[in-house]
């Protein structure tokens, strides 16, 4: 049960920076009085604001703040719950919301909202609209308990009886039933895939089984006709090789002709030499009477002499140089010839790496071949591994199965607990056991205020109300002040409920 010590504040509303602080245990029952405008309702006000972040009245959050400081807002509410004391600190400009229980700190890691969360349903146990209906009662704002909607109805008797734990339950056992769902989803999903590879490796081997023979027999088949296709270029490298060897020893001479080439060239170039020096000794006799060199007149008999002698050697050289043109003109054809046979050979050779490189091809392309009748053979060889692998799969789904039968099982388990957990589940049992207290107490309250009439609640929370006539009204059927007995009867009766749940 909790018990009120005290509520303070400052900077709330009219009140300024000094503390204004309302003792609420002095005695059992403590009565506050004061004019209009002396701050009764700002009492209720804090109280509030302290405990859920709102005012009891309809008053903005900014408009809490005092207008003339304008910042520095503070409520502070003690109370104790069992043995233990708390305290609540809430204030605006700057943000405030601390909860200290026996003078610690409690964790303020959470978010606001589930700060405020752990207030209501963990330490208070209601939440504002159970505390504006049982604990405290205000003429702004206070909405009776039978103008209120049925689910409001219902949530502040689930806070006064304290079975919102089964509504907490329920939405727990919601996350699990759809969490237990989508397992439900992924298992079925797991076994749609498993049974597809099941099928897949099922073709596959027996796709091993047929076809296996005949891929290695089309690739054996592959190799002849590469091994034949090398037998041919081999007898065309050995014809090749055959017909340079013969080529090669058909030039045998190439340098010795070459070295005859030069040789005539050399003596061509000292025949030329000659010739220019028998050409400038006759041109001297021809231009020249008298001797530079021992200044005496040249005879002309010697002259002529000289000029016939020079003219006769220069035809002799002559004669030679065309014997020498004809030899030169032999050599270099020989050397077209050698030329012309080593074009050949370079044919043959350039044909030779051809049929090499083919060879070298076809026996790569070979080596392949013999790596996939390796494979073919390896599969043949690892069908029994295959099978292995087929019965791992099917103890596979056999365990998928299983675990689908397991989460099947546990959807029913959940709808049960989901049955027993909802509104027309245990909350009712629990309802049905405390209604004829309730009515109870509210008849013997109405009696107490001298109105005479038999009321009744349902488990709904519907009311039936009966005169001593056994005429049936409703709740609106009543004039205002008949309503407010009914009220206040049944705020007595939640407190009462509430000291006797406690």
């Amino acid at each position: 049960m909790i018990r009120f010590h005290n509520v303070r504040w400052q900077n709330f509303l009219s009140s300024g920076n000094a503390w204004t602080e309302i003792e609420l245990d002095r005695s059992p029952n403590t009565l506050v009085i004061g004019e209009n405008g002396a701050g009764k309702s700002t009492m209720l006000d804090a109280l509030c604001f302290s405990l859920f972040g709102r005012p009891f009245r309809k008053i903005n959050i900014p408009q809490l703040v005092n207008s003339v400081n304008q910042k520095g807002l503070q409520c502070e509410v003690n109370f104790t719950i069992g043995s233990s004391k708390y305290q609540v600190i809430r204030g605006e400009k700057p943000k405030k919301f601390e909860i200290y229980k026996d003078g610690n700190l409690l964790n303020q890691t959470a978010s606001r909202r589930e700060y405020q969360t752990h207030l209501e349903q963990n330490i208070l146990k209601l939440n504002y609209n159970s505390f504006t209906q049982i604990v405290i009662l205000g003429s702004s704002t206070f909405i009776p308990f039978m103008q209120l909607p049925a689910h409001l109805r219902r949530d502040i008797i689930e806070d006064l009886l304290d079975i919102k734990i089964f509504t907490t339950m329920n939405a727990l056992l919601k996350e699990r039933l759809a969490d237990n769902k989508l397992k439900v989803t992924d298992v079925k999903n797991a076994l749609l895939v498993e049974d597809e590879k099941l099928n897949v490796h099922e073709n596959y081997i027996h796709e091993i089984e047929t076809k296996n023979r005949e891929r290695i027999a089309n690739l054996m088949s592959e190799i002849e006709k590469s091994e034949s296709s090398i037998s041919r270029l081999e007898i065309s490298i050995e014809s090749s090789n055959k017909k340079i060897k013969e080529l090669q020893e058909s030039i045998t001479d190439e340098e010795s002709v070459h070295k005859k080439l030069q040789d005539i060239l050399k003596i061509e170039s000292k025949f030329d030499d000659k010739t220019k020096k028998y050409n400038r000794e006759i041109k001297f006799f021809q231009d020249n009477d008298h001797c530079p060199t021992c200044d005496q007149d040249i005879d002309t008999t010697i002259k002529n002499a000289k000029i016939e002698q020079g003219k006769h050697k220069v035809q002799e050289v002559a004669a030679a140089l065309d014997k020498l043109q004809t030899e030169l003109d032999k050599e270099n054809q020989r050397l077209l010839d050698i030329g012309e046979v080593n074009k050949e050979i370079q044919e043959y050779l350039t044909k030779v790496t051809d049929d090499n490189n083919q060879i070298s091809s076809l026996n790569q392309y070979i080596k392949q071949i013999r790596g996939s009748i390796d494979t073919e053979v390896s599969d043949s060889t690892d069908l029994k591994a295959e099978n292995k692998k087929l019965k791992d799969m099917k103890k596979a789904i056999a365990t998928l199965e299983k675990k689908r039968k397991e989460h099947i099982n546990e959807k029913e388990l959940l709808d049960v607990a989901y049955e027993m957990l909802r509104d027309k589940g245990i909350k009712t049992q629990i309802v049905r056991q405390y209604i004829p207290v309730m009515n109870k107490l509210v008849n013997k309250y109405l009696a107490a205020m001298e109105f005479f009439v038999s009321f009744e609640l349902d488990e709904n929370f519907e009311e039936t109300i009966k005169s001593r006539h056994r005429d049936k009204f409703s709740y609106s059927s009543f004039s205002e002040g008949e309503k407010m007995r009914i009220d206040l009867s049944l705020l007595l009766t939640w407190r009462s409920i509430a000291k006797m749940k406690n």
